[in-house]
C-alpha cells in the first residue's frame, strides 16, 4: 500500500462509526461487485484517505462522521481498486464519464492535451500517456502516485482532469516563466498551497476574471491567446500584429496591469486581506485562460482569419 504523509493521527472509530463503515463497505460491494476488496483492506485505505483529507478539511479537527458524509464511495472504491491493481477497477476508470460534458475520461484528457499543446500531436499523445503511467507509479522517488493522493471527497473523473491540467501547466511554466498555479487540486509535488487560495476567493476571482475578459476587444483577446495558449514569442506575436516588439511589449504590459487592477479591485471590495494579491491573481489566471471559450483555438483562429493571418507553421 502506498505510504501517506503523516498529516494527522487518525481518530479511533466509535462503535457507531464502525458500523457505518461496515454498511459502506457492503454498499460499495453491491455497486461494484467486480472489485473485490477484503474489509480489512477497505478499512485501511479508508484510514489512509482520511489522513489525506484531514489537513484540508474546512472544520478542524476532522471527524469520522464528517469524512464519511462527504465520501464519494463508488469513485473511492474505483480508485482503491486501481491502486490494488484490479483489472475490473481499471475498466471502470476507463469507462468513467466526466460530469460537465459526459464524455469519457480518456477523451476528456485528450481534449485537454489538445488545448495545452496545440498543433503538436506527438506532445499531446505523450502528455496523456505519461499521465496514465503516473496514476499508480510515482513520478519521482519519494513522491506519491496520483491515485494515492485522492481523498474521496470529490468526484474522481473531474479531479483527475484538473490534476492533469495543472500538472502540465506546471511543466509549461518551467519553460515560459508563467506564475505558479493553484495547488489545491494538484496531485503531484509542487509549491506549498497558499492559505488565501480558498474556494471562496477562487469563485470571486473567476467571476471577476470573466468580467475582465468580457471587457477586452478582439485585438486584446487575440494578443492574450497568442501569448498564452500558443505561447508565441514576443517577436512572433509582433509579426502577426504588424507591430514592432517594443509596441507589443507596451500593449502586453497594459493588458496585464488592467487585469490586476480590475480583478484585484473586485477581490479587495469583497474583503481580501491576504498579502500577495498580485501573486494570487496571476496564479489563478493561468487555469482560467486555458478554459475560457473566448480564448479557444477556434475563437483565436477566427480572429486571425479576420486579419487575413494564420498561425506560424499552421
Amino acid at each position: 500500500m502506498p505510504a501517506v504523509p503523516a498529516a494527522t493521527d487518525t481518530p479511533a472509530l466509535s462503535p457507531s462509526d464502525s458500523a457505518r463503515v461496515a454498511g459502506l463497505y457492503h454498499f460499495a460491494r453491491l455497486q461494484l461487485p467486480a472489485v473485490r476488496l477484503p474489509e480489512a483492506n477497505f478499512r485501511a485505505h479508508l484510514a489512509r484517505t482520511f489522513r489525506i483529507f484531514a489537513p484540508k478539511a474546512p472544520h478542524q479537527p476532522l471527524t469520522w462522521p464528517a469524512y464519511l458524509e462527504g465520501l464519494y464511495a463508488v469513485d473511492w472504491l474505483v480508485c482503491v481498486g486501481c491502486i490494488e491493481n484490479q483489472q475490473s477497477a481499471w475498466e471502470a476508470l476507463f469507462a468513467a464519464r466526466t460530469g460537465r460534458s459526459d464524455c469519457l475520461l480518456v477523451d476528456a484528457l485528450r481534449a485537454r492535451a489538445v488545448r495545452l499543446y496545440p498543433r503538436n500531436d506527438e506532445q499531446q499523445d505523450t502528455a496523456v500517456t505519461e499521465f496514465w503511467s503516473n496514476l499508480i507509479a510515482p513520478e519521482s522517488e519519494g513522491s506519491l502516485p496520483v491515485l494515492a493522493r485522492y481523498d474521496g471527497q470529490r468526484p474522481l473523473a473531474p479531479w483527475l482532469i484538473r490534476v492533469f491540467q495543472n500538472w502540465h501547466l506546471s511543466k509549461l511554466r518551467q519553460h515560459s516563466g508563467v506564475g505558479a498555479l493553484p495547488d489545491d487540486e494538484i496531485a503531484l509535488p509542487m509549491d506549498a498551497p497558499k492559505a488565501d487560495a480558498s474556494a471562496r476567493w477562487h469563485d470571486t476571482f473567476v467571476s471577476a476574471a470573466r468580467e475582465w475578459l468580457g471587457s477586452l476587444d478582439d485585438d486584446e483577446r487575440l494578443l492574450l491567446g497568442l501569448r498564452w495558449r500558443y505561447r508565441l514569442s514576443q517577436r512572433e506575436a509582433a509579426k502577426l500584429f504588424d507591430l514592432n516588439e517594443g509596441t507589443l511589449t507596451r500593449r502586453t504590459d497594459k493588458l496585464r496591469d488592467r487585469s490586476l487592477e480590475m480583478i484585484g479591485a473586485r477581490l479587495v471590495a469583497d474583503g481580501w486581506t491576504g498579502e500577495d494579491l498580485e501573486g494570487f491573481v496571476l496564479t489563478e489566471l493561468g487555469a482560467l485562460l486555458t478554459d475560457d471559450p473566448r480564448l479557444s483555438a477556434d475563437a483565436l483562429a477566427r480572429l486571425l482569419a479576420a486579419k487575413g493571418k494564420t498561425l506560424p507553421n499552421s
